[in-house]
């Protein structure tokens, strides 16, 4: 015998939100100022202001979205100006290592 079909239809998926594609800019402080574009023939995404004119490119892979290329450039900036916390934590590491080297 044949089992009897369900009448309840299943749950509508919930939509995603859309992630932002524009972004201030990390030099000039202007709102809505850095569009993030991707290429995914050439595997580039890039991130310009259309006020200062900076830009950043870099890598993409098939998951990456606007946010990620934005957030990479921020992360960027930060690394860059701030050197002297990586000095410190190399000289740390070397000291950890000397302190093995003494036992």
């Amino acid at each position: 015998m044949g089992k009897r079909k369900s009448r309840a239809k299943p749950a509508p998926k919930k939509r995603m939100d859309k992630l932002d594609t524009v972004f201030s800019c990390p030099f000039c402080n202007h709102g809505s100022s850095v569009e993030c574009r991707i290429d995914m023939k050439n595997l580039i995404g890039e991130a310009s202001c259309r006020i200062c004119q900076e830009s950043f490119s870099t890598t993409v892979t098939a998951l990456t979205e606007a946010i990620d290329i934005y957030s990479e450039w921020i992360d960027e900036c930060e690394r860059v100006n701030n050197p002297e916390e990586d000095g410190a934590k190399n000289l740390e590491d070397d000291d950890e290592e000397e302190a093995y080297e003494n036992v």
